[in-house]
């Protein structure tokens, strides 16, 4: 069941009330006004132009004299007006992370190369009151965080138009809109050049092998194909231009200043030629690399919007509409927007329908595939009190779920953003990549001109087409490429396989770990403990101090609170509830302290009684009178003897780090065939363990799920949180596992490493093509077309060699590397 709002029946109606676009025919996105139903090109015009109206703002429409030129013209209105500046608009694309401060997920048109990129994030940067912002070069989506108290959202995207690019509000819909007509009008661009490239080449060809043409004849030849070269310049080639201004206006040097010169000299130096009747002509030159760059940055396009296909199937994940029950739990069903749903609201998803927001299961029983989000193929089944997750497919029965999280707040939201930031951070390797190409276009224009002062007085008649040829060979924009589509192909596929990729760097440092050190409950071990054994002391009954234990965890989610909890029922409260992370927890029960944790918290005078093979004991005191031993065991997770053995095969060091008792942590290093093991270990042992590991020289990587893993996750070099653990430790980490597949661990590693081969190939190409290319149109071997060719190509293979990640199938075996000697073990 199709739960998009568009009709197939629906009229054809001509222009767009928001915009101005011409309306699909089958689309119906009806906007109410003045008592009249008007219509709407898409969603995000339907949503934008609704609200703006029920803000009480449609004067806008009313006092408007004509429909806007284009959608840039209408979204410019808008920002002038300061309308993005309203809360109500902002709700569907701003997230409010505290009094002040805001952050907006935008999308940028106009972008056409890496330079883009950096002159948008160094313009709005600079911007008084904007506090980051990171720009995604696949999907052109920037994330902007700025203080509202000293600039307005208006401003930021007024300033970005003001350089010549369009930022407006992200929405998935528009992004397809936007791509659409980017690629028919570069396919409109690309079919002119090609056209009057082959027209001009059929006049050319006969001037360079006919010898009796007379005069009077090349001289017509001459001027039809300047006919035919003026569309091309001044059309085809006309961003090139346009980007060269922009970028010279800004002092900056892009890509598009040395093309733009190029083209420019090569025409008007013809066109001086076909007007005084003496010289050369380079119309066949000039026409065949424009056709040539253009065939490349079109190529370009498509495998860019390739590379970041991951993020925006994330993204569309989230149906347009959904059915709510407005009066729950009677059975009355609504068709809303999702846009239009409230935190509490009741909605109804059938099978094959999408989970519209983040909530709980209050009725039916189903499998939810969350394929998508987490890289788990198997379904999870779902029952009343399950939590659910917007974007997951609801696969086998009705379920009624109760919303508790919408938009920018939902876990989808959540991976989209921090996918955005890992492929906006650049690595180091990135960031030296990035300076080069900035410096590069400069000495390029310096080695043209003494190159060019040379060939003066070598020989005047080659200067042109020579200075033309390593101004449009030489190409930057790999350089630029290099890391941003191997980095965003990557964290794309990683995704798919459910490893998310949070910071920049993570790719780069996982590639280079030497060192991999587990936590035990939750990471290595399923996580759900349960009460073996209870010892109760002092005339005490089991079922007393148990429902005492299950009133003290009563408030907590950590695998310890859960299992004492299912033991008992707490027959009482407790209260001033103290927890101390790595330690346990102490409250007030009645009129009497209590103390619950580890032995060194709760009975530090007391000697552990025997417990079977595996077992951690867990203390009961009532102030300084131990009252109780419960004893705790876990089991590991089924796939970790099999990952940890792929580890080991790419070379990696494991440990086990965990705040268990000696004898459980040993049971289960042994379990899985871990040498290095530490038990007892308080947050600061773990940290410090670490940091001993750094000391000798060691990458660190780091797997955890627990509050206490929290400061060790930050210390290691690069840490994994389990995405099942607790949200501090998954904000802390630089990635984070989706699913419970252990095997994502080996998997991530081996494509970390094809990622850092890709990227020196990358490098290695960009670098040495130049090393080449420059000197050979210095020395006059290399035409203007020819040029025009490599230029093209250069960028193209290194996205192309980047997209190879995007169907790389990791096979954690064959990415084995040396790595130094194991340390002694630790016990």
């Amino acid at each position: 069941m199709s739960s998009s709002p568009r009709l197939t029946d629906a009229p054809f109606f001509s222009d767009c009330f928001h915009c101005g676009l011409p309306v699909p025919e089958g689309a119906r996105y009806p906007i109410q006004f003045d008592g009249e139903t008007k219509e709407a090109c898409c969603r995000g015009c339907q949503a934008v132009a609704q609200t703006i109206i029920d803000s009480g703002q449609g004067a806008y429409y009313t006092h408007r004299t004509a429909l806007p030129a284009t959608p840039q013209a209408a979204e410019a209105e808008l920002a002038q007006l300061g309308l993005y500046d309203l809360p109500e608009i902002q709700e569907s694309f701003v997230r409010v992370e505290a009094e002040n401060i805001r952050e907006a997920a935008l999308i940028l048109e106009n972008i056409v190369c890496a330079a883009c990129i950096w002159l948008n994030e160094r313009h709005i940067a600079a911007l008084p009151g904007v506090l980051s912002v990171e720009i995604n070069y696949a999907t052109r989506r920037a994330r902007v965080r700025w203080d509202n108290s000293r600039i307005q959202l208006s401003a930021i995207l007024k300033a970005v138009s003001d350089i010549g690019y369009i930022a407006h509000p992200f929405d998935p819909g528009r992004s397809d809109d936007i791509y659409k007509r980017e690629r028919n009008i570069a396919i409109k661009r690309l079919a002119i050049a090609g056209l009057g490239m082959m027209q001009v080449m059929m006049y050319a060809l006969p001037s360079y092998t006919a010898t009796d043409m007379t005069d009077d004849i090349r001289l017509l030849m001459r001027w039809a194909s300047l006919v035919l070269t003026i569309p091309v310049v001044l059309y085809s080639a006309w961003p090139f231009f346009i980007g060269a201004w922009r970028d010279l206006k800004r002092r900056t040097l892009g890509m598009d200043v040395p093309v733009a010169l190029g083209v420019g000299t090569a025409f008007v130096a013809s066109v001086y030629a076909t007007f005084f009747g003496h010289g050369e002509v380079y119309y066949d030159s000039v026409t065949m690399f424009i056709f040539l760059l253009l065939t490349g940055r079109f190529l370009e396009m498509n495998a860019r919007r390739r590379a970041g296909a991951a993020v925006e199937e994330l993204v569309k994940l989230i149906p347009a509409a959904t059915t709510r029950l407005p009066n729950w739990p009677l059975r009355d069903e609504e068709q809303v927007p999702v846009a239009r749903l409230a935190v509490g609201d009741h909605i109804l998803v059938r099978p094959g329908e999408t989970l519209p927001a983040d909530g709980v299961v209050v009725e039916g029983d189903s499998a939810v595939s969350e394929a998508m989000l987490t890289g788990e193929s198997l379904p999870v089944t779902k029952t009343v009190n399950s939590k659910v997750v917007g974007g997951s497919l609801n696969q086998a029965s009705p379920l009624v779920v109760k919303v508790d999280k919408l938009g920018a707040d939902t876990r989808l939201a959540s991976i989209v953003r921090l996918l955005d930031r890992a492929q906006s951070e650049k690595p180091r390797i990135g960031q030296l990549a990035d300076r080069a190409a900035a410096w590069f276009v400069g000495l390029l224009l310096v080695i043209t001109v003494l190159v060019g002062l040379v060939w003066y007085l070598i020989d005047p008649s080659k200067v042109l087409w020579i200075v033309v040829s390593i101004l449009v060979v030489t190409c930057p924009c790999a350089l630029g490429l290099a890391t941003p589509a191997a980095l965003t192909t990557a964290t794309g596929r990683l995704t798919k396989l459910g490893l998310l990729t949070t910071r920049g760097h993570a790719l780069e440092t996982l590639a280079r770990a030497t060192d991999l050190v587990f936590d035990k409950t939750g990471t290595l071990t399923q996580g759900r403990l349960s009460v073996r054994r209870v010892i109760a002391l002092n005339g005490h009954t089991e079922d007393e101090v148990s429902g005492i234990a299950a009133a003290l965890e009563a408030g907590s989610e950590h695998p310890i609170a859960r299992a004492l909890r299912e033991a008992a029922t707490p027959t009482r409260s407790a209260s001033q509830i103290r927890n101390t992370p790595g330690r346990g927890v102490e409250g007030m029960i009645g009129e009497q302290i209590y103390r619950l944790g580890s032995p060194r918290f709760a009975a530090p005078a007391h000697t552990l009684p025997e417990a079977a093979e595996g077992a951690s004991w867990i203390a009961l005191a009532a102030g300084d009178a131990l009252i109780a031993w419960f004893a705790l065991a876990d089991t590991p997770r089924a796939d970790a003897p099999a990952a940890l053995a792929a580890l080991t095969a790419q070379g990696l060091r494991l440990h086990l780090l965990s705040g268990d008792a000696e004898g459980a942590v040993q049971a289960t290093a042994q379990q899985l065939g871990i040498t290095d093991w530490h038990a007892g270990a308080l947050p600061e042992d773990k940290l410090a363990y670490v940091k001993a590991l750094q000391e000798q020289g060691r990458i660190v990587a780091m797997v955890g799920d627990g509050i206490n893993d929290a400061p060790v996750l930050a210390g290691a070099q690069v840490s994994i949180a389990i995405g099942e653990g607790a949200d501090v430790a998954q904000a802390a980490a630089d990635m984070v596992m989706l699913g419970s597949r252990l095997a994502t661990l080996s998997e991530g590693v081996a494509l970390a490493r094809k990622t850092q081969t890709i990227i020196r190939q990358n490098l290695g190409w960009a670098l040495g093509y130049n090393l080449i290319a420059i000197p050979a149109a210095a020395l006059g071997y290399v035409t203007p077309w020819l040029a025009g060719i490599g230029m093209s190509v250069s960028s193209l293979l290194v996205v192309l060699n980047a997209l190879r990640l995007s169907d790389y199938k990791p096979n954690p075996s064959a990415a084995a590397s040396t790595h130094p000697s194991p340390l002694p073990a630790h016990r």
